[in-house]
């Protein structure tokens, strides 16, 4: 992880332009939301306010470039060119000074980068969107925009792990009847999801090489987790784009640190 001021932002390394996944450290939120929570649902308004503020102004962008969704749990991939609110679980944009944002607490988020062509994406994956191929969605709404599968480097973030991922028979059928098989495991006799490599098992069938899995899982303690926490927390956001301007000493305030 790498720290800019007091928030603690995990890097992917594949990945260049200004992007990262966040955790608990850093923010202003109060109670069961302690720390940098980026939903507003239940929490304070003002607090959450200050959180994505601070989140976004790491990364060079003000909160009103933010693009982000209400997410459904589906795989409507959303083309954004200004900062807003969509329905949907996917996000792609061409336009600078746009930052797509994700959010999560258990579910994967995916960021997604044509350098060359200067198109980005994010994803939002649980077991709905990992079987229905959300990543390789994203993957076509960029390559509507002008990126090409090849040049595409991803990244796949810390969310629920397999051995905490318990899931219903009925779930674990889809899965293997979607040729996603091989990433149903055998728990203590229950069938689980390794949804990180479900994931990166459809980015590479869409024509994406370059997949970087972060190995963390969202019930680790550094992170809010929706089923450690019995559904009261908070969400991290998924954060990419590329700045308007340069900071200071002509770094990208995204760039590996």
């Amino acid at each position: 992880m790498t720290s800019c001021s007091s928030l603690s932002l995990l890097r992917a390394p594949n990945l260049g332009p200004a992007h990262a996944f966040s955790t608990r450290a850093g923010g202003v939120s109060r109670g069961a939301y302690a720390g940098l929570n980026l939903d507003d649902r239940a929490d304070d308004p003002g607090d959450v306010a200050e959180n994505r503020a601070r989140l976004a102004a790491a990364l060079g962008f003000a909160p009103a470039q933010v693009a982000r969704l209400d997410q459904v749990h589906g795989t409507e991939v959303v083309t954004a060119r200004a900062g807003g609110v969509w329905t949907g679980d996917a996000l792609v944009t061409d336009t600078p000074g746009v930052l797509l944002a994700i959010g999560s607490a258990d579910c994967y988020p995916l960021l997604l980068a044509d350098e060359e062509a200067g198109v980005f994406g994010a994803a939002h994956a649980g077991w709905k969107g990992t079987l229905g191929h959300i990543g390789a969605a994203a993957v076509r709404a960029m390559t509507a925009l002008g990126a090409r599968p090849e040049r595409v480097r991803a990244a796949v973030g810390p969310g629920i792990c397999g051995a905490r991922y318990a899931v219903g028979e009925d779930v674990a059928r889809q899965f293997r009847e979607a040729g996603l098989g091989d990433f149903v495991l055998t728990e203590g006799g229950h069938p689980h999801l390794d949804l990180a490599g479900a994931n990166r098992a459809v980015l590479r069938a869409a024509g994406v090489a370059d997949v970087w899995v972060s190995g963390r899982c969202s019930t680790e303690a550094d992170f809010y987790s929706y089923r450690r926490d019995a559904g009261v927390t908070g969400r991290m956001w998924a954060v990419i784009g590329r700045p308007l301007a340069r900071v200071a000493g002509g770094q990208d305030p995204g760039g590996a640190a």
